[in-house]
C-alpha cells in the first residue's frame, strides 16, 4: 500500500475544476503530494481527433467516475470483433476529457498525471500536446505534465484508449480507464516514482533488518544538499526503528540510498497473520519536509528447494492456488478497491492460500487485499512473448515494450510480502525453440537484477507433446511452472532432483490427484488450479451440455450466448460450487463435511462435460420430474466414514478416508424430504449436513455483504439476491424476472447471475436469478444518508434493503 502524504497542500476538488493551492507563506517548502483524479470526467464512445484540443466542446458528453469499463456497459453479440474470447462484448475506440486548475503559485514544481491502467492504446494529451502512448493494457504509467501547464489558467487532461484492433486477449479485457488515476504534485526533489524498495534480508525472533532504497532525484540545475529519514512503524502506528542520512545530490541527478533499520521483535507476516509495517520516507532540505511517502510492507523470508520445498518464515507451506483473471464479474474489468477487496476474501474463504494473476500484473488495490487479509501471490507479467496467440497481442510491441512493462510490474509491486514468486509468461508459443531460452535468460535475469529476493517462474506446458525438450528452457527458471502436467513431475525429478515444481494450471477435476501429489513429494510446492473462480471471455471453456446441444472444447467453435468461463470454483457471482468444498476440504482443516446431488441425466440422453469443467452438481433436493428415478448423492468428508439418511431413515454408510478420496456417492431414488448426511468416528455421528425439498417460491430476500460503507463515491455493496418458499430456503431451480430500483445517495451499477449463458446487459436493472440467485452491486455516492433498494417480481412478496453511507 503506498501513500503519499499531503503536507500544507490544499486541494479543492469540484464538479469538474481540480484547483491546486496552497498558503504562499509556505511556498518554499514545495511540499505536496498525489491527489484522487478518478471524479468528473467527460466521455464518448467513438474516434473524436479533434478531443485532444484545449477548447473542444464536450458539453453533450457523458460525464462519469473512474474506475470505467465502457465494454461492460455494452451488450454482447456474436457480431462483436472481441468473439468467444473477449465474451463477445463490443470494445472500440473511447475518449476520456477533464478541466482542472493549477495555482500559479506552484509553478516551478513538477505536475504529473500516473494512470494505474488503461486498456489499451492510452494516449495522453494535456491541453492538445501528445505525451505518447502506452501500450499494455496491465501495466501502470505515469506522464510529466509540467512543460505544458497553464498555471493559473484551465488546462484539459485528453485520453484516447483504443482498443479496436480485435482480437488482441484470449480472456476479457474491458475497455476504458479502468483502473484509479492520480494527479501528482512534487518539488523538483523529490522520491522517484516506485522509487522506495523494501526488503527484509535478516531475520530471526529477536530482530529483523528491514533495508530501505530510496531513489530520490534532484531535476534543479544545482547541487543540492538534502536529509532523508526512514521511520518504520508497526500496526499500532509505534515507531518501532529509524534511519538519517545526509544526502549530496549532483544537477539534474539521480541517487539511490540505501538504509538499513533495525526492528526488534517483529512480527511476521504470513497468511495466518498478515501482520504489516509502514516505512515513511521523508526527504528535508534546511530542515523543511519536501517530499514525503508511505509504503506498507511485511517482515518475511522465503527460501525454496527440491529437498525442503517452499519456506516461509523457516516453516513449510504447500500453495493451495487458483487463477484468477482481472475482472471483478457482473462490473466487468472496473477496479473498485472494494470489488478487488471482496475478490480476495471470496478467495480466502474458499480456502486458498494463494493466487496466480493470470496472465498480467493485477491492480493495486488487489495486492494491497492480498497484503492486509494474507493471501500469496504469483505476479505474472504477460500471456505471451514473440510470438503471438492473437493478431494483436502482446507479440506486436514485446520488443519495443518488455523492458519498461517488466519494470512497471517489479518495481511497482516489489514491497507486497504477499507476492512470493514472480512470472515472466505463459504458454510461449516458440516455447520448443532455442529462441525462448534466450528469451527466459533476457527476462528472467532483468526480474532478478530489479527484485533480487524472489524466484521467477513462468508457466509452461507441452500438452504431451516432446516435454523432455524443455529441460534448457526450465534451466532459467528458479521455480518451474507447469501447467497440466503433474503426470511429468516424478519423472522429470529423477533426471533433475535438484528442480523446483509449481503447476501453475491445472484441471478443476483432478483436485483429488495434484493434492495428493503436492502432500507426497517436496519438490512440488503447490497447484493453482484453473480457475479459482469464473470469469468473463474465454467462452465456454469448463462448460457442461446437454443432448441436442453442439458437442466440443471451447476452442474449437463459437459457443454462443456463453461469453464467459465455468471453471472456476466460485461463480461469477461469488457462490461456492460444490467442488470449492471438496478442495477445501482437502486442503483444510476448517471444513469436514459437505453434501451436494449430481445433476440427473435427461430421459434424451447424457449430459456431456468439457475438459475444464466438473459434473454438474447442486445444493439441491429438488428434482421434480424424477420421482423413483434414481439420483447420486455426493458426499465429502474428513471423517472416516458417513451416513445418509432420508427422512431419518438411513440409506447407507460409507467410508470416506484416504482410499476413497474423502469422497462417497450414494444412489437412491428421488422422493421429496429431507436429506441428511453425517460423519462418523468411532461409530459415534459427530456433525451433519442437510438439503431439504424446497416449496413454492414466494417471496424475495436481499442480503449485503456490508450494511454500512463509506460516503466517498467509490465505495460498495454486493447485495445477493435470493428467490425463497415460504420458509425462507432458496428455491434453487428458480429463474424467476426481478426488476429493482434504488433512492437515496446511490446508484446501481451492476445487476446479474451466474448464467454465462445469459444475454441481458449487466447494467439493466431487470434481471432473471438463476438457481434462485443473482447479485446487485450499489455504488455509493459522496453525501452521508440512506439508501434504499427494492425488488419486485411477478408472484412473489417484494423486498426491499437499507444501506447507511457513513461519513
Amino acid at each position: 500500500m503506498k501513500h503519499y502524504l499531503k503536507i500544507n497542500f490544499l486541494v479543492l476538488l469540484s464538479i469538474s475544476i481540480f484547483a491546486c493551492s496552497y498558503n504562499k507563506e509556505q511556498q518554499n517548502e514545495n511540499v505536496f503530494g498525489k491527489q484522487n483524479f478518478d471524479f468528473n470526467w467527460k466521455f464518448k464512445l467513438g474516434d473524436f481527433p479533434m478531443a485532444a484540443n484545449l477548447n473542444f466542446d464536450d458539453e453533450n458528453w457523458r460525464t462519469l467516475d473512474i474506475p470505467h469499463d465502457w465494454s461492460i456497459e455494452g451488450q454482447i453479440s456474436p457480431e462483436n470483433a472481441t468473439g468467444n474470447d473477449g465474451g463477445y462484448f463490443p470494445a472500440g475506440i473511447g475518449w476520456y476529457r477533464k478541466d482542472f486548475d493549477i495555482s500559479k503559485e506552484l509553478e516551478g514544481n513538477k505536475i504529473s498525471i500516473y494512470f494505474e491502467g488503461v486498456y489499451m492504446n492510452a494516449e495522453v494529451f494535456i491541453n492538445g500536446k501528445s505525451l505518447g502512448v502506452h501500450p499494455y493494457g496491465y501495466t501502470s504509467f505515469e506522464h510529466d505534465l509540467s512543460p505544458y501547464i497553464q498555471y493559473g489558467n484551465k488546462n484539459t487532461l485528453a485520453v484516447r484508449v483504443d482498443n479496436s484492433q480485435q482480437k488482441n486477449c484470449r480472456w476479457y479485457s474491458g475497455s476504458g480507464i479502468y483502473r484509479h488515476v492520480w494527479l501528482k504534485v512534487n518539488s523538483p526533489l523529490h522520491i522517484a516514482n516506485w522509487g522506495v524498495g523494501i526488503s527484509t534480508p535478516e531475520i530471526s525472533s529477536e530482530k529483523a533488518t528491514v533495508q530501505v532504497n530510496t531513489t530520490i532525484q534532484n531535476e534543479t540545475n544545482k547541487t543540492q544538499s538534502l536529509q532523508l529519514i526512514t521511520e518504520i512503524s508497526n500496526s499500532s502506528g509505534e515507531i518501532a526503528g529509524k534511519e538519517e542520512q545526509e544526502i549530496e545530490l549532483k544537477p539534474n541527478g539521480k541517487q539511490v540510498v540505501t538504509q538499513n533499520v533495525e526492528v526488534t521483535n517483529p512480527k511476521l507476516w504470513s497468511p495466518d497473520y498478515p501482520d504489516l509495517y509502514v516505512a515513511t520516507s521523508t526527504l528535508k532540505k534546511r530542515g523543511e519536509n519536501i517530499d514525503q511517502e508511505e509504503n506498507s510492507f511485511g517482515i518475511r523470508s522465503i527460501e525454496y528447494s527440491a529437498d525442503k520445498g517452499f519456506i516461509l518464515n523457516g516453516e513449510s507451506i504447500k500453495l493451495n492456488g487458483g487463477c484468477v483473471h482481472h475482472d471483478n464479474g457482473i462490473l466487468g474489468a472496473a477496479a473498485y478497491d472494494r470489488a478487488e477487496e471482496r475478490k480476495v476474501e471470496l478467495l480466502k474463504a474458499a480456502g486458498y492460500n494463494s493466487v496466480r494473476t493470470a496472465h498480467n500484473p493485477p491492480s493495486e488495490a488487489f495486492l494491497e487485499a492480498c497484503d492486509r487479509l494474507g493471501l500469496l501471490v504469483i505476479d505474472e507479467a504477460f500471456d505471451g512473448w514473440r510470438e503471438k496467440k492473437t493478431t494483436h497481442d502482446y507479440a506486436s510491441i514485446f520488443d519495443e515494450w518488455w523492458q519498461r512493462d517488466i519494470e512497471a510490474m517489479v518495481l511497482r509491486d516489489r514491497n507486497h510480502p504477499s507476492i512470493v514468486m514472480w512470472s515472466s509468461g505463459n504458454e510461449i508459443i516458440e516455447r520448443t525453440k532455442p529462441e525462448a531460452v534466450e528469451t527466459a535468460r533476457l527476462l528472467n535475469s532483468y526480474i532478478r537484477e530489479l527484485d533480487p529476493t524472489r524466484p521467477v517462474t513462468s508457466a509452461m506446458t507441452s500438452w504431451d507433446q516432446g516435454w523432455d525438450i524443455f529441460d534448457p528452457l526450465m534451466a532459467e527458471h528458479d521455480i518451474c511452472g507447469y501447467n497440466y502436467m503433474m503426470h511429468e513431475s516424478e519423472g522429470d525429478h529423477e533426471r533433475d532432483p535438484s528442480r523446483v515444481i509449481v503447476q501453475t494450471e491445472s484441471y478443476p477435476k483432478d483436485a483429488f490427484y495434484n493434492w495428493k501429489m503436492v502432500q507426497d513429494h517436496s519438490y512440488i510446492i503447490g497447484d493453482f488450479v484453473w480457475t479459482a473462480m469464473d470469469y468473463l471471455g474465454e467462452s465456454s471453456i469448463g462448460r457442461y451440455y446437454y443432448p441436442g446441444e453442439p458437442e466440443g472444447q471451447h476452442w474449437k467453435q463459437d459457443f454462443y450466448p456463453w461469453h464467459g468461463a465455468y471453471c472456476g470454483d466460485i461463480d461469477l457471482i461469488g457462490w461456492r460450487k460444490p467442488i470449492s468444498h471438496y478442495r477445501d476440504l482437502l486442503w483444510n482443516n476448517t471444513e469436514k463435511i459437505y453434501m451436494a446431488v449430481r445433476e440427473p441425466n435427461p430421459s434424451e440422453g447424457e449430459i456431456k462435460t468439457t475438459m475444464w469443467a466438473v459434473w454438474p452438481t447442486w445444493e439441491s433436493w429438488n428434482w421434480p420430474g424424477y420421482e423413483g428415478k434414481p439420483i447420486e448423492v455426493e458426499v465429502y468428508s474428513k471423517y472416516p466414514s458417513v451416513r445418509l439418511y432420508l427422512d431419518n431413515e438411513l440409506i447407507a454408510e460409507q467410508k470416506t478416508g484416504l482410499d476413497q478420496e474423502y469422497k462417497a456417492v450414494f444412489t437412491l431414488p428421488y422422493k421429496k424430504g429431507i436429506l441428511k448426511a453425517v460423519g462418523v468416528q468411532d461409530n459415534q455421528e459427530l456433525e451433519s449436513c442437510i438439503l431439504k425439498t424446497e416449496k413454492e417460491a414466494s417471496q424475495i430476500k436481499l442480503t449485503a455483504d456490508r450494511n454500512t460503507i463509506k460516503s466517498n463515491g467509490q465505495d460498495l455493496t454486493f447485495v445477493t439476491v435470493e428467490v425463497t418458499d415460504s420458509d425462507g430456503q432458496l428455491v434453487s431451480n428458480a429463474d424467476n424476472s426481478v426488476s429493482f430500483t434504488i433512492t437515496g445517495p446511490g446508484k446501481i451499477i451492476g445487476v446479474g447471475n451466474a448464467n454465462l449463458k445469459d444475454e441481458t446487459a449487466y447494467n439493466v436493472h431487470t434481471h432473471k436469478v438463476w438457481k434462485g440467485r443473482a447479485l446487485v452491486v450499489i455504488k455509493g455516492g459522496k453525501e452521508a444518508g440512506e439508501i434504499k433498494l427494492k425488488a419486485i417480481s411477478s408472484g412473489l412478496t417484494e423486498a426491499s434493503l437499507i444501506v447507511n453511507l457513513a461519513e
